[in-house]
């Protein structure tokens, strides 16, 4: 099925509905109703499936939900991995990710992408047990890890520890590369938040536009810093960092746990900080937060108080980082 018949959602009748039930079953969430159609134990078993993975958890299946499905279907060693482009995707990449990292090899961001920085960790874990050092994650290399198992050079992936690292070394706003973006109806909030930032030394790219890849490939591109982005939504108020099993981002979850704070008086609402896994986090390789901040006339009247909140949260951010004992 290709992205033009999503999102599926409850009353929905045929043969997609037929596949999603086989595709949540296989992941573990089987659905006991009726096979073709999407009734009230589909929308659980989505719901359920889409807690685990750290989605929004709205019972429907749209393009993410169904993308990380199809993720789901992969274990190592079931296919060849190795740079491509696009870059392939997978729970098998995500195994292969978690497994470098606790040996000591940098694959960056547990995200279940293979990127650089993926390749780059498998090619230095071959040359370590004396493989062709070609990038390429094929039989021998998955037999390797295997016999490794259940080694770990710690309680964290080194990605973890060296980003953790990277952030205690720098402080304040001044010559920071910050990216601003908004997905539509708060461009006046996030460009008043640009000027605030850059009349205290820092670098920003303001990104205005909806599709949140794009948000994620120009931010990387411009070798952002750090990523804050800002949408309206009527519910499900929240600050968004990364986090999937096994792997958190100790600056995004900082930033997150800072502008949590800092949005409660602006908003008189409640922000809580949550670990999640939706593209625009996963995506972007820097710390990242997602704000979902309320309706847009409550937003609008209250832009310039919450573009000075959140420029107080990237700044007490910038001075710590880190706020839990990681």
């Amino acid at each position: 099925m290709t992205d033009q018949g999503l999102p599926l959602r409850a009353g929905d009748e045929g043969g997609a509905i037929r596949d999603l039930h086989r595709r949540l079953a296989a992941a573990g969430f089987p659905a006991t109703g009726d096979p073709e159609i999407y009734d009230a134990d589909t929308v659980a078993a989505v719901r359920a499936f889409q807690a685990t993975r750290r989605l929004i958890e709205d019972g429907e299946c749209g393009a993410h939900t169904w993308a990380a499905l199809i993720e789901a279907d992969f274990r190592l060693g079931d296919r060849m991995l190795y740079l491509r482009s696009p870059m392939t995707r997978g729970d098998d990449i995500t195994d292969l990710q978690q497994r470098l990292g606790s040996l000591g090899f940098d694959a960056g961001y547990v995200d279940g992408i293979f990127g650089p920085d993926t390749e780059s960790a498998v090619r230095n874990f071959q040359a370590n047990q004396g493989l062709t050092p070609d990038g390429v994650v094929g039989p021998d290399t998955v037999r390797a890890l295997g016999r490794l198992a259940g080694r770990r050079s710690g309680e964290k992936t080194i990605a973890e520890v060296r980003e953790t690292e990277r952030l205690r070394s720098q402080q304040g706003l001044e010559g920071r590369r910050i990216v601003v973006g908004e997905t539509g109806g708060v461009a006046a909030l996030i460009d008043t938040l640009a000027r605030r930032l850059r009349n205290d030394g820092a670098e920003v790219l303001t990104l205005h536009q909806p599709d949140l890849s794009t948000h994620a490939k120009t931010a990387n591109e411009w070798d952002g810093a750090v990523y804050l982005g800002v949408t309206l939504a009527a519910d499900d108020l929240s600050v968004a960092y990364f986090q999937t099993e096994g792997f958190v981002s100790a600056g995004g979850r900082g930033l997150a746990e800072h502008t949590s704070q800092a949005l409660a008086g602006p908003l008189d609402a409640a922000h809580p900080a949550v670990g999640m896994r939706i593209p625009i986090l996963r995506e972007t390789r820097m710390p990242a937060v997602w704000c979902r901040v309320g309706e847009p006339a409550h937003v609008v009247e209250r832009a310039p108080a919450l573009a000075l909140s959140f420029r107080d949260a990237l700044a007490r951010w910038c001075d710590r980082p880190v706020l839990r004992a990681d």
